[in-house]
């Protein structure tokens, strides 16, 4: 059995429908994977995960190097075992984190300088305490064998928005060098808790058409079992996204799941990415934004797809959060109820209002799975956005 199969094509768009099969399951695709940083998706446990029919989630390399360390995991026989968790699990490399997390610190004026790159690897020192840490291409595949996660991401350098042309291809041609070195690495053990693991390799190039055309071509010649889209821009600026899945996605193969990082800030960009062949995206903010009172809604009920529900309309409020989708796990409670919980500062609220919203985003994905089966995927398109 091949580890990615496409079932349905969309005959209007490059819309896909398909299964990813590991060992821990399999998983149907597009999907929306929520975003468990720490070995844990904030507020909720493994059956609540459950009961939101989750079918994979993604954890966070250099968040779980720092704490609990990957020896830890490795005892236990990998992040599964140790959450409690026994479908699939995503990695990232962690290098967004290391590049993206040290220059925030360094603005701050805290630890000094907290990246320093070179052809070999990145040394930076931990947002946490300022410890020195340092990932190679091959520590960070090694990492993530222990960690256990089904499928992992190659070490790359994330070039922000910005970057110049020069700047960006040097970063670029790195990442091409450090992915091969990831693959030479992930083939010497890819079974290092007795399941197969799989490697995916990260298109860069920023936004620059040639570059991110030159990224495709390398990254897709390599030997990698999917295929990511990564960068800055991809998920929070959804101009340049659609413009860079557009140049991409005539050169990745076909039949290799396509992974567009950080992405699923509003439902309007699912559909967006879906309508260009991407089989799989995260994103934190569903998850965030529900921690702070913002609830995720049908567009009937609000032309942005969101309410904050710690408006003082929502006080008498005896309607469900959605009538769309009453039927989720949290559908029974009224907004009134969850206004007062978030006025009073109780914990409650932020595990409804975050099962709400990873509920809007599953069910709105398998919504989709099913329209793409059943070829209306543009209509089911238009009735939302």
């Amino acid at each position: 059995m091949s580890f990615f199969e496409v079932t349905h094509k969309s005959t209007d768009c490059q819309a896909r429908a398909g299964l990813i099969h590991t060992e821990h399951g399999d998983v149907e695709t597009p999907i929306f994977m929520p975003v468990g940083t720490q070995a844990t998706v904030k507020s909720l446990d493994s059956k609540d995960l459950e009961n939101l029919a989750t079918q994979i989630i993604l954890a966070n390399t250099y968040h779980l190097h720092l704490r609990p360390g990957e020896e830890v995991l490795d005892k236990f026989g990998g992040i599964h075992k140790f959450m409690k968790w026994d479908k699939p699990v995503l990695t990232d490399s962690g290098g967004f984190q290391v590049f993206s997390l040290g220059k925030q610190m360094e603005k701050k004026g805290q630890h000094g300088s907290l990246v320093k790159i070179d052809d070999e690897g990145v040394t930076f020192r931990s947002h946490v305490d300022g410890s020195e840490h340092r990932f190679t291409p091959e520590s960070a595949i090694r990492i993530q064998h222990k960690i256990g996660a089904d499928i992992i991401m190659a070490f790359d350098e994330c070039t922000p928005d910005n970057a110049n042309r020069d700047y960006t291809k040097s970063a670029m041609k790195r990442t091409h060098e450090w992915a091969k070195r990831c693959v030479q690495e992930h083939n010497k053990n890819s079974k290092h808790h007795g399941y197969k693991q799989f490697l995916f390799g990260i298109i860069q190039g920023a936004n620059h058409k040639e570059l991110r055309e030159e990224s495709a071509r390398a990254i897709s010649a390599m030997n990698f079992d999917g295929i990511a889209i990564g960068g800055e821009s991809v998920g929070y600026n959804m101009e340049a996204t659609k413009n860079i899945l557009d140049w991409v996605n005539p050169i990745i193969p076909e039949n290799k799941p396509h992974y567009a990082m950080g992405l699923g800030h509003s439902p309007m960009d699912l559909f967006d990415v879906v309508s260009r062949a991407i089989d799989m995206f995260d994103c934190v903010s569903p998850t965030r934004m529900a921690r702070n009172g913002t609830l995720f809604v049908h567009k009937s009920i609000s032309e942005n797809y969101r309410i904050n529900i710690k408006n003082a309309k929502f006080k008498l409020d005896e309607s469900p959060i959605d009538d769309i989708y009453k039927d989720s796990p949290v559908g029974h409670y009224s907004r009134s109820y969850l206004y007062h919980l978030f006025d009073t500062n109780e914990i409650l609220g932020l595990r409804i209002a975050t099962m709400h919203n990873l509920y809007f985003f599953l069910k709105l994905m398998e919504d989709i799975r099913e329209s793409i089966k059943e070829d209306r995927f543009m209509e089911l398109k238009s009735e939302w956005c």
